[in-house]
């Protein structure tokens, strides 16, 4: 039996940030698996979480939660069967909604498979003060379907945020526990709390721009191409993504200061640099920067906006700050 987490939390909570604190934090005897879905088709995370003593599988391009998310079926069981890990830790875009994807894991099937254990939702307290995040149904639901609360960031809240999360715990909290952390530090053995949260939730309304095959893997570049850009749409939100070759060096300020000035609301970065790597993630305003001596195989960005953005002159922008 695989002891069985769900990770969720909305965009920019800081669940990828948790996930490689609780990983650094796991007992050396074990093995730890990771099943990340990101709305985007890059495939940022991965590369965040690279290295992190997890055997780590990706699902990107969309929400692992829909009707025929298929591909979450086959990750998962690949992990299980294959790998057969200590302890599975999945986390959804922070734009699914989990109804489906507790359905999946409390089927007959898995029954012999998995322990699922508490559900852990991240949440920025100040998300609650902004209707496009609060009226939000994924919003709600997440923290509806959790058994922990992680109120996360707390070192960047302002008095009105700790009044907002007091109001929301009076009217939604159930008597669920709320953990105030920082930077995503989770104490590793909340993970072994039993689920007791069986709230039954609404369906999920999802509304795609497009239907596609979802894969199991973040995008390759094709042979000899030296980059390329993917967009996807779905829950109001649009993505825009590029991979670039293992050649292309990008200017280190001049990266930082892309992504600071970028008018979007999410960004992520894993890119290299003359002095190897660079790790970039925004929320907001909040820029967390990170850098590695050891250059990833290729770089990757994303982008997410609650509404369409000049994609092209981004990109022009981003040219301009390549090296070779």
């Amino acid at each position: 039996m695989t002891k069985t987490n769900l990770i969720t939390g909305f965009l920019g909570s800081g669940k990828t940030t948790t996930i490689r604190h609780l990983l650094a934090s796991k007992p050396q005897n074990q093995r730890w698996a990771v099943l990340v879905n990101e709305f985007g088709e890059i495939g940022i995370d991965g590369a965040l979480l690279a290295n992190s003593g997890a055997v780590l599988k990706e699902i990107p391009g969309g929400c692992m939660c829909c009707v025929n998310g298929l591909p979450m079926q086959v990750g998962l069981n690949m992990l299980l069967q294959q790998e057969k890990p200590d302890r599975l830790l999945i986390e959804p875009t922070g734009l699914g909604h989990p109804k489906q994807i507790l359905e999946l894991l409390t089927q007959e099937t898995y029954a012999g498979w998995i322990d699922l254990l508490a559900t852990v939702c991240l949440l920025d307290a100040r998300q609650l003060s902004q209707p496009q995040y609060r009226d939000n149904e994924n919003f709600r639901d997440q923290l509806a379907a959790a058994d922990i609360i992680l109120a996360n960031k707390m070192d960047t809240w302002q008095p009105q945020d700790n009044l907002a999360l007091e109001a929301w715990q009076a009217q939604y909290g159930l008597q669920r526990p709320v953990h105030h952390i920082e930077q995503g530090r989770m104490d590793v053995a909340l993970l072994d709390l039993p689920r007791t949260n069986h709230t039954e939730l609404p369906d999920a309304h999802h509304h795609h721009a497009q239907a596609k095959t979802q894969g199991l893997a973040a995008l390759r570049l094709p042979e000899n191409a030296r980059w390329r850009r993917a967009l996807n749409q779905g829950q109001d939100y649009t993505s825009c993504g590029w991979i670039f070759d293992g050649e292309t060096l990008f200017d280190t300020v001049g990266m930082m200061e892309w992504i600071r000035l970028a008018p979007v609301e999410r960004a992520k970065a894993v890119v290299r640099i003359p002095e190897g790597s660079l790790l970039i993630n925004r929320q907001g305003q909040d820029l967390n920067i990170e850098t590695r001596p050891v250059a990833p195989l290729d770089s990757r960005i994303e982008l997410i906006h609650s509404s369409e953005a000049d994609w092209n002159a981004l990109q022009t922008a981003l040219f301009k700050i390549r090296l070779g």
